[in-house]
């Protein structure tokens, strides 16, 4: 991944979102996706994903909704990243062994590997905590 997709955006906006509410408190995917501008069913399908990695919890019925599963502080921009866009890639040779067979006499492969690592260090080092409006 290069560049973010709507998707990833998407995702960012409506974690931000929850991060800013009182912790445990169920939001309903429609108040999130107003909120936020985006629109609901893309969203809800992205928060099923959440709901899987653990990120966020669901609770189904008459006040049911989504609330973050941990605390704001402890979920990274990486992993909501990650969550929809999966690893952190910036060219094909990193993908994984045998994707690229110029990796090992490239004299750009460890530039593309410094990238890769300096975006992850970024990202890991941002919390949704620090995203919400104080």
């Amino acid at each position: 991944m290069m560049g973010l997709t709507r998707k990833g955006e998407y995702a960012i906006r409506g974690m931000v979102y929850l991060a800013e509410q009182e912790p445990g408190k169920l939001i309903l995917i429609s108040e999130i996706a107003a909120a936020v501008d985006v629109p609901q069913s893309f969203l809800a399908k992205i928060f099923q994903s959440f709901t899987r990695l653990g990120m966020v919890r669901s609770s189904r019925g008459a006040g049911g909704g989504f609330s973050l599963a941990r605390p704001a502080a402890k979920i990274t921009l990486r992993e909501v990243v990650e969550a929809v866009e999966g690893p952190i890639c910036p060219n094909r040779c990193l993908t994984g062994a045998g994707t690229c067979e110029r990796s090992g006499t490239c004299n750009v492969h460890p530039v593309w590997r410094k990238v890769q690592e300096q975006v992850k260090q970024i990202l890991d080092n941002v919390t949704l905590a620090e995203l919400t409006n104080p």
